[in-house]
């Protein structure tokens, strides 16, 4: 029964389906593992909160990357080097090493599910340079990242959901997943998701449950990262008693349009482009003698930061440095980059075929997330043991961390990451299927618990009546500015520790909050209020961890701490709300090559 605008979803009864797998996310991870498991026949259940095709996905832009060699000389062995490397050693070798091995295939199986990826005069996928990207023919660098235009999320997301829709995936759109469900053993089994559409609540028991539920930029007031990015699938896992993983490294991408946030795509600079200081200078040559404008992001965006810190920004305010363009040519810009030079001409009234563009760093990237492992199986702690697998629950793309990135994420890793692992984790999904047929018994209790919270603004009350009534407006203002303010590109001890008390006052203020819509359909305010809740609780863990970090590696700055330290901080953080923070070793050892030890990184 459907709940109506007149009628408390509350009081009707609560539907209850069962599946094989429930999705949560229906971004590239999301969708790749979806389509693997419908394809084997299997029930699969995608939930998400917007339809599947503005999913962050189609927010990608320059490309995914993978050795194909159409280009430049190029192999697998040089695209792990360089994400090793990328991540500033922090990076689990024998997961890189899985992902850079099936990255070619990945990309071929995207061609024939009918992506339109640019071409090469001879037919070949078109590849372009990215970031950090090396080979050993001369030191040159390699041109590794497969692009359709600058538009390769777009038409990665869409042809993976025309290909589910093929399949008979079954999806639910515009539903909000609220919280995991566990059986008496510790299996996870589901969750509790309402329709956004009427308020109406469903409990989904699902013998396998993967959280694909993308990143968590919305953290900070100036973000690339679309609104619906709050963190949903990390904050249910650490509701779940799960810790988050590496949350201190957050990369801020160098090139997001100066004030505003918007992606300039990585692709700009590898088709070419420059930045250049209020000197008229190209700044890179002092940062990064060899690579130049393609080195890695954090080195980058650390670049920018310094040159305006020192006087040497440009504009009236000298508060951003200028991208470079022009030179290409109108012809290649509208070939290659035809994307960004409608969003320039849009929101900056600017045509980057005939002056530059004004850019600054902005929050871009959660390299940290839910532990798991190659087999994107959910990992945790385990008594004497870093790894133990969480039965039933598995996790990929942006929200997990597997971890291939590390420190610092290689651009066009982000595409290749969702798509290896979201294809990985529908195959273990497969095998344990076969072993785990049927469905377990849900604990009554917990799943009553759950679905009271999912009813816990209905009633718009919040707060009692001598505190202050919060509204989640305002307290997501402030966590914003606050994760800006103390946890942005350059960190020291006093600003982080500022940053947590100011993060541990706003999650205590959540308990006062009201909403001031009671209705049942299409309540924003309702699912706004759960995602600042999701919000909160990966802040909680991202200044607690970048607080006690005391070293810089990778997009981790800290002034008072310059160096990387590998012999006291060669190692994950977790932090969980049950034990605060804790650590695990990082797997240095590949599954079949030499491993890479840790060296000076420099481009």
């Amino acid at each position: 029964m459907s709940a109506t605008p007149e009628q408390n979803p509350a009081e009707a009864s609560i539907e209850r389906r069962q599946f094989d797998t429930l999705i949560i996310g229906a971004g590239g991870g999301g969708l790749r593992a979806a389509l693997k498991l419908a394809e084997a026949d299997l029930s699969v259940a995608v939930v998400s909160k917007v339809f599947p095709t503005r999913s962050h996905t189609v927010a990608a832009q320059g490309g995914m990357n993978a050795a194909l060699a159409n280009v430049l000389p190029d192999n697998w062995h040089w695209h792990m080097f360089d994400t090793v490397k990328g991540s500033d050693y922090l990076g689990d070798q024998d997961a890189i090493e899985y992902m850079c091995r099936s990255a070619p295939k990945a990309v071929y199986e995207l061609e024939h599910f009918g992506v339109p990826f640019s071409r090469l005069d001879n037919g070949k996928i078109y590849q372009r340079a990215f970031g950090g990207q090396s080979q050993d023919f001369g030191g040159d660098q390699a041109a590794r990242t497969c692009a359709a235009a600058d538009r390769t999320g777009h038409a990665i997301l869409h042809s993976l959901y025309q290909q589910n829709i093929r399949a008979k995936t079954h999806f639910f759109d515009e539903y909000f997943a609220v919280d995991l469900l566990k059986g008496q053993d510790g299996h996870v089994l589901g969750a509790v998701v309402f329709d956004i559409h009427d308020g109406q609540i469903m409990v989904i028991e699902a013998k396998t449950t993967l959280l694909a539920t993308g990143g968590a930029g919305q953290l900070f007031k100036t973000t690339t990262n679309a609104l619906i990015n709050t963190g949903d699938g990390m904050g249910m896992a650490m509701r779940a008693g799960i810790p988050l993983q590496d949350m201190e490294f957050f990369q801020f991408h160098p090139t997001g349009i100066a004030g505003r946030g918007m992606l300039i795509t990585e692709g700009v600079r590898g088709e070419g482009g420059y930045l250049v200081n209020g000197q008229g200078e190209r700044l890179m040559e002092r940062y990064a003698p060899k690579a130049k404008d393609l080195a890695s992001r954090d080195v980058v965006s650390r670049a920018i930061a310094i040159e305006i810190r020192e006087g040497r920004g440009c504009g009236p305010n000298k508060d951003h440095v200028l991208l470079k363009l022009d030179h290409l040519g109108e012809e290649v810009i509208q070939k290659r980059l035809p994307g960004i030079r409608q969003t320039c001409i849009t929101f900056l009234g600017i045509d980057p075929a005939e002056a530059p563009i004004p850019v600054f760093p902005t929050a871009h990237y959660t390299m940290g997330g839910i532990p798991t492992n190659r087999f994107g199986q959910v990992v945790v702690p385990v008594k004497d043991t870093p790894e133990e697998p969480v039965a039933g629950l598995y996790a990929a793309g942006e929200c997990a961390c597997v971890s291939v990135h590390g420190g610092n994420r290689l651009g066009g890793n982000s595409l290749l990451d969702i798509l290896v692992f979201g294809r990985a984790a529908a195959n273990h999904i497969i095998e344990y299927l076969q072993e785990n047929k049927y469905h377990r018994a849900l604990d009554e209790e917990q799943m009553k618990l759950v679905v009271e919270k999912a009813q816990q603004y209905n009633n718009t009350a919040g707060g009692s009546s001598s505190e202050k009534i919060e509204t989640v407006a305002g307290l997501r203002k402030e966590l914003k500015q606050v994760m800006e303010e103390h946890c942005g590109v350059f960190r020291n001890k006093e600003i982080l520790e500022q940053g947590v008390v100011r993060v541990e006052q706003l999650v205590l203020r959540m308990k006062n909050v009201k909403i001031d819509d009671s209705s049942f359909t299409f309540n924003t305010a309702k699912v706004e209020a759960f995602e600042l809740e999701n919000l909160m609780a990966v802040a909680v863990a991202t200044i607690h961890s970048a607080a006690a970090r005391e070293e810089s590696r990778g997009a981790h700055s800290r002034i008072d701490f310059p160096d990387r330290d590998d012999k006291a901080w060669m190692r994950h953080s977790l932090y969980s709300f049950d034990n605060g923070l804790d650590y695990k070793p990082v797997r240095t050892k590949p599954m079949s090559v030499a491993s890479f030890p840790p060296k000076p990184r420099v481009y």
